[in-house]
């Protein structure tokens, strides 16, 4: 069976609900990073102590999964679902393949080691 890597940039304050709904529907691990980027947004100005400035990158949260290629579908769906809040900005969500992948401390591999 094939693995999957699913990548998710999606606003902060929507992590922990994001969290919860992969657990919920089987999720076991995944990793988080807090990124900066653009897209649609190209950013936005704000005022600090007086001054408008420019802020070309905006806070984001990168979400990592892998999983079971038969349970992709579903990641991404519950991903997208509930992320959304319907303004610009919600993020993107990515699909790879991967290659191989091994747990450390057993050696076990692929769909045995997520």
């Amino acid at each position: 069976m094939t693995v999957k890597l699913i990548i998710a940039a999606i606003k902060p304050f929507k992590l922990e609900e994001v969290r919860e709904a992969l657990t919920a529907i089987g999720v076991r691990g995944m990793m988080v990073t807090e990124i900066k980027g653009f897209g649609s947004q190209s950013g936005h100005t704000e005022i600090y102590r007086g001054a408008e400035y420019a802020v070309n990158f905006v806070p984001k949260v990168k979400i990592e999964i892998v999983c079971a290629a038969s349970m992709a579908d579903q990641v991404v769906e519950t991903i997208a679902t509930t992320a959304k809040t319907d303004k610009i900005g919600d993020g993107k969500i990515f699909v790879l393949d991967v290659q191989s992948a091994l747990r450390v401390r057993t050696g076990e591999t692929n769909d045995d080691a997520i």
